[in-house]
């Protein structure tokens, strides 16, 4: 089954990013851990694992406040 990362904006609303698929949830998690930075500096504010169209877990890519 493929995972994906599913983008968001600080309101939860969807906005575009890129559109890869990976095999495993490991493959897609350490992608996201070298593409976070530009993905928040291209305005992404969080993020939602998803293994086909299950949510595994929601992310922040903020700096703690």
């Amino acid at each position: 089954m493929p995972w994906s990362w599913r983008y968001e904006n600080v309101d939860g609303q969807p906005v575009t990013g890129p559109a890869e698929t990976f095999s495993s949830q490991a493959d897609a998690e350490s992608w996201i851990g070298q593409e976070w930075r530009a993905l928040a500096e291209a305005g992404v504010a969080q993020v939602a694992l998803v293994e086909d169209d299950r949510v595994d877990y929601q992310m922040s890519l903020l700096p703690a406040e």
